[in-house]
């Protein structure tokens, strides 16, 4: 039940605190007295709907309090939400707080036991203390999912329902912990496949030990074709050709020239570089030769 209510700066209501006894509790007054104003607030703190023309002229927010004590039965419906969402109090769970602040800007902050909450739970939870009758009106027996529990509790049911709860909450964790081993294993299974796959394409293609330098070189004289050809070309012109002057091969230069030629050519495929240092052994030689010492 409603035990304890603070309005401040709400409607005409500039502050106001109610506290009720156990039992049969009465408001009385004449039309235009305010009954209507506080049960609006009630309803505002259960999680109705907010408009901002209710904040009090000249205040920037109209804040709404109320302490609701909860009997065996109540602690029960309300546990499984207010552990869901961790608003259990201090005190045991003997009461529970609910807050509501509407600023004049339009924003509105809710708190269930001091901690603020969406406007939705702290709807769920109004649900659960409050009914409020009005003309035609009976809002439990409105909300349909409100029957079972109001036939189970008619029933004296209350405590096998708690219990069955809990049963349902844990098949729907062992449910949902099932799912991720099966996701997980079909992960596992396609990623297998993949790697089965590359497996197989890397057995396919035969690779051998340093095919990748092998092959890099081949890339390497590919690129530079045209490049060799013009070198090997002016290598062999260089050991053909002869002096100007007395029409007799100048060996010496024309073999500097080649190695020259080589060392280029080496440069772009390596395999090249066992004739560079035949040539270069050969202009060493000549040289030696013609050294007049």
């Amino acid at each position: 039940m409603l035990s304890e209510l603070s309005i401040t700066s709400f409607a005409i209501i500039d502050s106001l605190a109610l506290t009720f006894a156990p039992g049969f509790n009465v408001l009385t007054g004449e039309t235009g007295a305010g009954k209507s104003i506080i049960i609006d607030a009630v309803s505002l703190l259960l999680g109705g709907r907010s408009d901002t023309t209710m904040v009090r002229s000249g205040a920037e927010a109209a804040r709404l309090e109320g302490v609701f004590a909860l009997d065996p039965e109540l602690r029960e419906a309300l546990h499984p939400l207010l552990e869901r969402e961790d608003l259990h109090a201090d005190d045991g769970g003997e009461a529970i707080t609910l807050a509501r602040e509407i600023r004049r800007e339009g924003r509105n902050v809710c708190r269930v036991n001091g901690r603020t909450v969406s406007l939705a739970i702290l709807k769920e939870i109004g649900q659960c203390l409050v009914d409020i009758h009005g003309q035609s009106e009976h809002l439990s027996l409105l909300r349909v999912r409100e029957h079972l529990f109001l036939l189970d509790r008619y029933a004296g049911l209350v405590s096998q329902r708690a219990e069955y709860a809990a049963v349902v909450r844990e098949l729907n964790s062992v449910r949902r912990e099932l799912d991720e081993l099966i996701r997980a294993e079909k992960d596992a299974a396609r990623r297998l496949d993949l790697l089965n796959f590359q497996i197989n394409e890397i057995a396919s293609a035969k690779l051998k030990p340093g095919e990748d330098k092998t092959l890099l070189e081949e890339r390497i004289r590919l690129a530079n074709a045209e490049k060799l050809a013009a070198l090997a070309d002016e290598t062999i012109r260089a050991a053909a050709e002869t002096d100007d002057a007395d029409g007799q091969p100048a060996a010496t230069d024309q073999l500097g020239h080649a190695v020259r030629a080589l060392t280029s050519l080496a440069k772009i495929d390596p395999a090249l570089e066992a004739h560079r240092d035949t040539a270069q052994s050969l202009a060493e030689q000549l040289a030696e030769g013609e050294d007049p010492d």
